[in-house]
């Protein structure tokens, strides 16, 4: 690995690690005992995940382009605007990075974990699980989150939408305000992962964690948010190779 693409991927890495250190420490600081913000509502989970997407772009987003995201990585690739020989070194770092940052959310409020004996709550603090269960409609919502994303982040990118921080030419603040948005109005079924590096790699954490009392990781339901996001981002692609290419 040459020194440009250790540097594209390590701020790929720091990213994806804030993301989800804001991202799930604010569902952490919702659902666990004790936390000062518990009960805080659905409204102030889409508005600090929209924030730490925004600071993880921000940081990032001037080395690396800033996608934080495999089906944003992949959706790029396959659109034709982001090399495919990076897309596995994205990909890893933003695994690790979102690893990195479900870890440190759990060192964080470890006492509150210690205090809350609901495991549903506690997984719920790294990874998604449907409000209602239903693969075919779950990995639909997760489809259609996915696409909306992608497909504003490569218009976004096009002539005349251009900004310094990159991610196809994707600024801090459009981001954050697109995923507020998507969490505000399609957030309500699954809990719009819309990353496998936000929703399998904080899972992947959850195992691995001496969580007490941590119960169960739902891997019987770990694909949808996998699945689903990858599907949208290469249609959200494929629309635009057809609209703009």
């Amino acid at each position: 690995m040459n020194d440009v693409v250790f540097t594209k991927s390590l701020f790929e890495f720091i990213g994806t690690a804030i993301l989800v250190l804001f991202g799930d420490g604010v569902v952490a600081s919702n659902l666990l005992k004790k936390s000062k913000g518990e009960n805080g509502g659905w409204v102030v989970v889409t508005i600090a995940w929209g924030l730490a997407v925004m600071l993880g772009v921000f940081i990032s987003g001037p080395y690396s382009g800033a996608h934080l995201n495999p089906a944003v990585t992949l959706g790029l690739a396959a659109a034709g605007t982001f090399s495919w020989s990076l897309v596995v070194p994205y990909i890893v770092a933003q695994m690790l990075g979102g690893f990195t940052g479900a870890v440190l959310v759990y060192l964080y409020y470890k006492d509150h974990y210690d205090a809350t004996d609901d495991p549903a709550a506690k997984l719920a603090t790294f990874c998604t699980a449907p409000a209602i269960r239903n693969y075919g409609r779950n990995l639909f919502s997760e489809i259609v989150g996915t696409f909306v994303l992608v497909f504003v982040i490569l218009a976004l990118s096009i002539d005349g939408n251009t900004s310094e921080v990159g991610m196809g030419a994707l600024g801090a603040f459009p981001v954050a305000m697109l995923i507020i948005a998507l969490g505000m109005s399609l957030g309500g079924t699954t809990g719009y992962a819309i990353n496998p590096a936000r929703d399998l790699a904080p899972r992947i954490a959850h195992a691995i964690l001496p969580i007490k009392g941590k119960g169960f990781n739902d891997w019987e339901y770990s694909w949808v948010p996998v699945a689903g996001p990858i599907i949208g981002g290469f249609i959200a692609a494929a629309l635009y190779c057809l609209i703009y290419c």
